[in-house]
């Protein structure tokens, strides 16, 4: 049956939660969202004076390329694509001040002198390590304890370790932070099927509301695992938290992803749009759901507004045609929106979600399972939209992905490589019309006549239908006999606690 419950993967990620339990228990009485700013602002750290320290030594030794080159010309390291770190910043200095109760300022400082040395980074580190609650001694622990991340040679360790480990704590944070944290943090099995069914490998990738920047990440990891060019995608996002945004630039530059064209204001996408002329091949997202505050009113006759003017209080519509707008051409948008999107009719929406569908829009609606998200119980879907259709014309893929996954605790789901291995390659093998056929209670192709039929609801389980039942080759007599058994058995028990229950009472003197 494809429409099971995962089972609990076991593989561990000893270095990652180890070095988490190390810092988590440095923490004491400082809040996780005060928190991750000074982990985080120290693995960042760790990282680029990691890479200065490997071209440095390249320079000092003076071979091949880099014969009369001076170690300490910020040209020579621009030339690299690697940030210059001056002196009071770099890692061993950092070290050797750790145990003196002046550590905080020493790191403060060290992040100022990286700003003034490195444009593409001003106003993005954070300066809070001078601050009266955190404790000195567990500052210095905890410099010693990024200080053994990424132990070996080459800009790759750092890149992808320290990379790693950012985006684990990235991840742990969140959890701690619970719906605040899913501000800034998007869970990684939502990005990863997002990028498995977008499949970036070439062009523009936009994300209007792009948080820690996690969807640009695993866009560029697409590509890379895929044998592709990395240099053959541009990032392009905008972020309205400006500790948010800090988070992304940290994010991206650990990865070696140019951020240029990442911005920030505090008035938004819809206000304040930073990319105006922006014709994108992939657009991936995923917006706050349902807000009521977006500014509607004061943007009812904007030219984004192409198939219906949403609703002043919910922005969903909003977004979806703020996406459409910026989508070229043959573009194709991947974005997480609020399971009400399917089928609601209130201000318009409906009328806006028929648009879309009678102008063959809409390519794959995939519903999400509970628990998925930190920040939220609201239950989630994905959408895929395209322009420009050249295959599957009048056609959407519905699939129900309500049950797939498996629980990481009490909270939170996931999905295993297998879950999206299984949804994305659905949606490919329907795409390429390869040997694609519909599962009943899982994954269904159905043409806009039949969503016309619906009423233009978009919910995967009108059209997937509920799976058959398994023939488990025992006889219906024999079950009924079993279970009529069993019945007899349950209501003869039932009758003697009954009596029992009876003669309690009357014990006590009450008569039932």
């Amino acid at each position: 049956m494809a429409k099971t419950t995962t089972k609990k993967p076991t593989k561990q990620e000893p270095l990652e939660k180890q070095l988490w339990a190390a810092a988590d228990k440095l923490r004491k009485n400082i809040d996780a969202a005060e928190y991750k700013h000074i982990v985080l602002g120290l693995i960042f750290l760790k990282y680029i004076s990691d890479a200065f320290e490997e071209l440095y030594q390249k320079l000092i030794a003076g071979k091949g390329d880099y014969a009369g080159a001076d170690p300490e010309d910020k040209d020579e390291y621009k030339a690299e694509n690697v940030f210059f770190v001056p002196p009071t910043a770099r890692w061993p200095h950092l070290l050797s001040n750790a145990k003196l109760p002046t550590i905080g300022k020493t790191v403060d400082e060290a992040m100022d002198a990286i700003e003034a040395e490195n444009a593409s980074l001003k106003g993005v580190l954070p300066k809070v390590y001078a601050r009266q609650n955190l404790d000195p001694t567990s500052l210095g622990e905890l410099i010693d304890l990024i200080g053994n991340i990424a132990l070996g040679d080459a800009k790759a360790r750092s890149a992808d370790v320290l990379g790693h480990v950012f985006e684990y704590f990235l991840g742990q944070f969140a959890l701690d932070e619970g719906k605040k944290g899913g501000q800034f943090y998007t869970p990684r099995s939502v990005v990863e099927l997002l990028v498995e069914m977008l499949q970036p490998y070439k062009g523009r990738v936009f994300d209007p509301c792009c948080g820690s920047g996690g969807m640009f990440v695993q866009s560029e990891k697409f590509v890379q695992d895929h044998q592709g060019k990395i240099n053959d995608i541009s990032i392009y996002g905008q972020e309205s938290n400006q500790t948010t945004w800090r988070l992304c630039k940290m994010n991206l530059a650990i990865r070696g992803i140019d951020s240029s064209q990442v911005k920030w204001n505090n008035e938004g996408s819809f206000l304040n749009d930073a990319h105006k002329d922006l014709k994108a091949d992939y657009i991936i997202a995923n917006p706050p759901f349902n807000v009521s505050d977006w500014s509607g009113e004061a943007l009812r006759n904007d030219a984004r507004w192409q198939y219906g003017v949403p609703p002043t209080g919910n922005a969903n519509f909003g977004w979806v045609q703020h996406f459409l707008y910026h989508l070229a051409p043959q573009g194709l948008a991947g974005f997480v929106l609020a399971n009400g999107s399917l089928s609601s009719n209130s201000g318009g929406e409906g009328e806006i979600r028929q648009r879309l569908v009678d102008e063959d829009l809409v390519e794959c609606i995939v519903m999400l399972p509970k628990a998925l998200f930190l920040n939220t119980g609201i239950p989630a879907c994905l959408w895929f939209l395209r322009r420009g259709k050249t295959k599957r014309k009048n056609e959407v893929l519905f699939i129900d992905g309500s049950e797939v996954g498996y629980m990481v605790n009490r909270r939170n789901r996931a999905f295993t490589d297998e879950d999206i291995k299984h949804m994305s390659g659905t949606y490919n093998q329907w795409f390429n019309e390869d040997e694609y056929e519909d599962i009943k209670g899982f994954c269904k192709s159905a043409s806009a006549e039949e969503i016309q039929k619906h009423k233009y609801v978009l919910t995967p389980g009108r059209y997937v239908g509920i799976p058959d039942e398994e023939d488990d080759g025992i006889p219906f007599e024999e079950k009924m006999e079993k279970l009529t058994i069993e019945l007899r058995e349950q209501m003869d028990e039932a009758q003697k606690l009954d009596k029992e229950i009876a003669n309690q009472l009357k014990g006590i003197g009450i008569e039932i």
